[in-house]
């Protein structure tokens, strides 16, 4: 397709690229922080009550992948991309030298970094933070059993809650997936991981990251369409389906294997049709790896197994002129 740049990339602190390493965090508006508290509890996340907001961790680390504020409809507020120390003076100097002006952080929210308004109007920032994403592929777990035992247990089904390690990545809606892909390259330092035409498209780290930190959905507006959240095993994926159906969460599209990324996953719905996903088993690009990236057909694009694809999958609640509780 015309107009995406493809190259492969050689590693990133040799030559002087510059590239963000991590996708840090992500501010979320909400319409109810009440019922918010409840579905991302129940997902396995560790939420906690700081001020007026909720802040999304995971148990055994104490980083905020995510802070989520109550307005009148969901939606997408910021993201901020975690860097070197040393390369945010350079980032500085390159976003003054495209043009991009430089604005002050919103309110009430601590920054190292630099703000700008980036593709679709998206308040963006980028800080000097530790390195989130792994430095080498998250291995799933498979455990089986002897001949002559049950695999499964006894036979009685046991609800449990999964409780996921990290937030793995963020899909985002975008009116324009080319431009997007061009604009996170240019200006954002990721690199394209693999496309399908102009409907979506997956972009990684230049210093060593998941198959996708960030993706894109075309739709007719800005918004965030899912969070992914890593899990240890497919078996993990599939007992957190069950657990979050049992509590009343049972719209949602999987267990299934993506063909880009190639991860097992479920997406589950939240009250406001969004999507946050567990995931296991994404393919990894290391650090001066060359990734060839390829255009996918679309009817490759979204799984080679799974169940039928609801039909609100790709809908933009957030762009809708009346917010719509998912019932």
């Amino acid at each position: 397709m015309t107009g995406i740049a493809t190259g492969s990339f050689i590693e990133a602190r040799n030559t002087g690229e510059l590239g963000v390493h991590s996708l840090d965090t992500f501010v979320m508006q909400v319409p109810s922080l009440k019922q918010a508290q409840e579905f991302y509890s129940n997902f396995g996340l560790d939420v906690r009550e700081v001020g007026d907001t909720l802040t999304l961790r995971t148990f055994g680390n104490d980083h905020v992948w995510a802070t989520l504020i109550e307005g009148q409809k969901r939606q997408l507020k910021y993201l901020s991309f975690g860097a070197f120390a040393d390369d945010l003076p350079r980032f500085k100097t390159h976003l003054e030298g495209l043009g991009i002006k430089l604005i002050d952080g919103p309110p009430g929210f601590e920054s190292n970094g630099v703000w700008f308004y980036g593709q679709d109007g998206v308040l963006t920032e980028i800080k000097a933070a530790p390195k989130t994403t792994l430095d080498a592929k998250a291995m799933p777990s498979f455990v089986s059993v002897p001949a002559g035992q049950r695999g499964s247990g006894l036979g009685h089904i046991e609800l449990k809650q999964i409780l996921p390690t990290r937030l793995a990545h963020c899909l985002i809606f975008t009116n324009d997936v080319t431009q997007a892909i061009n604009y996170y390259q240019n200006v954002i330092g990721l690199r394209l991981s693999d496309h399908s035409g102009g409907n979506v498209a997956f972009m990684h780290g230049i210093h060593g990251s998941d198959h996708h930190l960030l993706a894109f959905a075309r739709s007719n507006g800005p918004g965030m369409h899912h969070c992914s959240w890593d899990v240890g095993s497919v078996d993990d994926i599939g007992r957190g389906a069950l657990y979050m159906a049992d509590k009343g969460f049972k719209r949602g599209w999987g267990v299934g294997r993506h063909t880009i990324g190639s991860n097992y996953f479920h997406y589950v719905q939240d009250p406001w049709g969004g999507f946050s996903e567990y995931s296991c088993d994404i393919d990894y690009i290391p650090k001066g790896h060359l990734w060839d990236a390829r255009d996918f057909a679309d009817e490759d694009a979204l799984a080679m197994w799974g169940p039928t694809l609801p039909v609100d999958f790709v809908h933009n609640y957030e762009m809708d002129e009346e917010f719509r509780l998912i019932g």
